[in-house]
């Protein structure tokens, strides 16, 4: 039974989620593909519709794909979707296309990629297009009606591609002709046309969400101009999402691809360059056979990369692209090899405006003239990224912590497109764990919990999760994971995400509709509870963090224990079971008893020849950090630890000397619960100046916030942006916002700022505060929404003076 608190509290953003019918959504629409190949790999169709309109009439294209579509109306980009949903349910978009039709003939084209295998990022689904238009009521066009659109199939595209990585779908490689792209605003066909047939009805469900910023962003500058050579390694790099394709993981095997622009790129050697420090300005960049120029973007962005292309002689031009320079020059391969960050055109004598189909992510993109001699200008990156809530604002008189905050606004927004996702580029993938941190960072940002209800509804859609063991939960999803991999510590955060998410107000429909899945969850991890009710020897994988705590997950494993208690705790809370909560209780009091030996909480314990079990000496400092963050330590029970932790740990510990034996915690997930423990218990002063050396490097970097504290992998991690919640809370003050109880509490502690002043959206109302500190005074002034009410804590040595924002 779901506790009363929760009841009445519907979000405004789910209003319409009890629509999952196909005659709600779409009146005649049918889903439809090319006959016999809905389960054909990476197969691309376009698809036309012509109809006369009236300007200043209402429009309405509504539209959903399988696997991803992108539509243009007159030829002008309209939109790209759809937003992910689970197996078997698809999201609805909606277009008002009223103020961009034209009077008379107007054509709307689809383009659809119909990918068909495993991924982190899309699902192995049939391929269809269901489509139609409206206007006062009346269809107008509706795919499987015969009245719908023309399909034709693209191959400009080429099919048998290798695989962009392990975690998404193909990589993008084009041959094209002059006029290639006529058939979107005229009757010229691409290809012979191709026969559709309609496909099994799918179950749909509306977006939720607001549609993606797709503004155009130019280059900063022009840094590097240079020409290549071509030399071929020692050894080539070659990725298991190209080695190891198999009915596990799906695309086509190296004898079926004839080309590898992954292998090539690793023959491209610079033979001059020059460092520029120019500023583009879209004018054409002229750049023949073996010669290349560098663009700087400014700053880490992701979406869909174009340009005006034009040559008189055929060539081949390759896009090439990072989130860093890697010894001055973008070397993906180098820095992240496991990744295929190119795109490839063919191109024929002719002009083209060209813009890729797939989204990436970089700073800096390097074009490549292989053959030929081309004119490129307009060069831009086609943004993909939630919309900014502008009311959303931080500001004090610390540029780095200002820096900080920019970075973690400009990461989450690319990471929440549509769910929450761990990184934009190599996998794209909705992870728990790292999406407890960024969907706090969408109530902060937004006011609104909408991706958050669409990640937790695809967790609570299914009836099953194929290749998982009853009542396990995928560690990342919509996702396949033919492999049978799982997370067991991920499936417990799960739990930890839905109380967090009704504490914030989330949907209570969709709360109890989750709670037989969390059920079933438990009891799943009852058969690994040893004798003292610890959980032993846990299947698949154990992750703990990105350190060498997953080095001692075996036997036992302490940290997945303190979490396996919380976990038991929030649900027995949430769904009022005195049970869960008594098994939290004694789980607790047993890692106390096992896992401190004195100075430091024990990573794990092993089961000897004997039958026993054994605690090791292993230590790692995010075990520390689990202790105080899930509740099994406080200053209070264990004051010497915590005094080595707040005086010997943290960013600049020097763990060759200061506790060698203590291994040091990485971003994910340690230095983030440390942040928190910090908050906590009081410590804002310290963790302001944390905050500075953990997280300004990167900003400074890439303008965005990493998953290491290296930059060896992704420089753009969703969970990172959760420090924009550390900065409205520790440092502007906002200490707590209770949805439940519509309470808002300011808390002021002695940092060293002068003055500081932010907003944090609340629905569609804020709350705002600022403050100076002048002396041993702080004057402040607050606006709450209405209906809410006010805390002041004053933890601080000043004095508090109120007044008028």
């Amino acid at each position: 039974m779901l506790i009363p608190l929760f009841s009445g509290l519907l979000s405004c953003t789910n209003l319409s989620s009890k629509k999952n019918e196909t005659t709600e959504l779409m009146e005649k629409a049918l889903p439809v593909w090319a006959e016999g190949r809905e389960k054909e790999m990476n197969l691309t169709l376009g698809f036309r519709g012509t109809f006369q309109a009236e300007k200043n009439q209402d429009y309405i294209l509504k539209i959903t794909a399988s696997t991803l579509y992108r539509v243009f109306l007159n030829g002008e980009f309209l939109g790209y979707g759809p937003a992910r949903a689970a197996h078997g349910y698809f999201r609805v978009d909606e277009y008002h296309i009223g103020q961009k039709v034209k009077n008379g003939k107007n054509i709307i084209a689809v383009e659809v990629a119909g990918y068909n295998v495993n991924s982190y990022y899309t699902i192995d689904q049939p391929s269809f297009l269901q489509a139609e238009l409206e206007s006062d009521g009346q269809v107008m066009l509706a795919t499987g009606t015969g009245n719908g659109f023309e399909a034709f199939e693209l191959k400009e595209r080429l099919q048998k591609a290798e695989r962009y990585s392990f975690q998404r779908p193909f990589t993008e490689y084009y041959r094209l002709k002059n006029g290639y792209d006529q058939w979107m605003v005229s009757d010229q066909a691409p290809s012979e046309p191709v026969k559709t047939v309609v496909q099994p009805a799918v179950k749909l469900l509306p977006r939720n969400l607001l549609f993606p910023d797709f503004d155009k962003v130019n280059p900063y500058s022009i840094c590097v101009r240079g020409t290549i050579r071509i030399q071929k390694p020692e050894k080539y790099i070659k990725s298991h999402s190209l080695t190891k394709i198999n009915e596990k993981l799906k695309g086509y095997k190296e004898e079926e691809i004839k080309f590898f622009p992954s292998q090539f790129m690793q023959e491209i050697v610079d033979k001059t360059q020059d460092t520029l420090s120019q500023s583009y300005n879209g004018s054409p960049l002229t750049l023949a056979e073996n010669e290349f120029v560098t663009l700087n973007f400014g700053t880490n962005l992701s979406g869909f990369i174009g340009s005006q292309i034009s040559c008189d002689e055929p060539s081949t031009v390759v896009f090439y692209f990072d989130e860093m320079l890697t010894d001055g020059d973008v070397n993906t391969k180098k820095r992240m090899y496991n990744i295929n960050n190119q795109v490839v055109y063919e191109l024929e004598p002719g002009q083209y405006n060209i813009e890729t189909f797939e989204t990436y992510t970089f700073k800096f993109l390097k074009i490549i003239i292989l053959k030929g001699k081309c004119q490129i200008q307009n060069v831009y990156l086609r943004e993909y990224a939630y919309p900014e809530n502008k009311k959303a604002t931080f500001s004090c008189n610390n540029f780095k912590l200002n820096e900080i905050y920019k970075a973690a606004r400009q990461t989450y927004r690319q990471n929440a497109v549509d769910i929450f996702m761990d990184c934009p580029s190599r996998e794209r993938a909705g992870w728990l764990c790292d999406s407890y941190f960024t969907a706090i960072m969408e109530k902060d940002f937004t006011g609104k919990s909408a991706v958050a209800h669409n990640f937790y509804e695809n967790y609570a859609l299914p009836d099953s999760f194929a290749c998982l063991p009853a009542g396990m939960l995928p560690m990342c999803y919509p996702a396949d994971h033919y492999d049978g991999s799982f997370i067991q510590n991920w499936a417990m955060w799960f739990i930890i995400q839905i109380d967090d998410y009704a504490r914030r107000g989330g949907d209570p429909a969709l709360i109890a509709r989750l709670e037989p899945r969390i059920e079933k969850l438990l009891g799943y991890f009852e058969k690994f509870e040893n004798e003292d009710g610890l959980l032993e020897k846990l299947d698949k994988w154990v992750f703990v963090e990105w350190s060498k705590a997953n080095d001692f997950v075996q036997d036992v494993n302490y940290p997945t224990n303190m979490l396996y208690s919380a976990a038991l705790e929030k649900a027995g809370t949430l769904y009022h079971n005195d049970a869960w909560l008594k098994k939290a209780e004694r789980i607790k009091q047993t890692i106390l008893k096992q896992s401190f030996n004195g100075t430091f909480f024990a990573d794990n314990a092993v089961r000897g020849q004997d039958g026993k079990l054994q605690v090791t000496n292993n230590t790692t400092e995010v075990c520390q950090y689990y202790a105080f963050f899930f509740n099994i330590a406080t200053p209070e029970t264990h004051p010497a630890l915590w005094k080595k932790l707040i005086t010997d740990f943290g960013p600049n510990r020097d763990d060759k000397v200061t506790y060698p034996n203590v291994y040091r915690a990485n971003a994910f997930i340690g230095n983030y619960l440390r942040m928190d423990i910090l908050s906590r218990y009081g410590l804002q002063a310290q963790l302001v100046d944390e905050i500075q050396d953990y997280f300004y490097g990167m900003a400074r970097q890439t303008g965005t916030l990493w998953e290491h504290m290296l930059s060896s992998a992704s420089c753009n991690h969703g969970f990172a942006s959760y420090v924009g919640h550390v900065l409205y809370r520790d440092v502007l003050g906002i200490s707590n916002i209770d949805y439940l109880k519509k309470e808002v509490t300011i808390r002021f502690t002695d940092i060293d700022l002068t003055e500081c002043s932010g907003v944090i959206p609340v629905d569609d109302d804020a709350v705002q505060l600022k403050w100076n500190r002048v002396g041993n005074q702080i004057k402040y002034a607050v606006k709450i929404p209405s209906g809410y009410i006010l805390k002041v804590e004053n933890i601080s040595s000043a004095e508090l003076k109120e007044e008028s924002l």
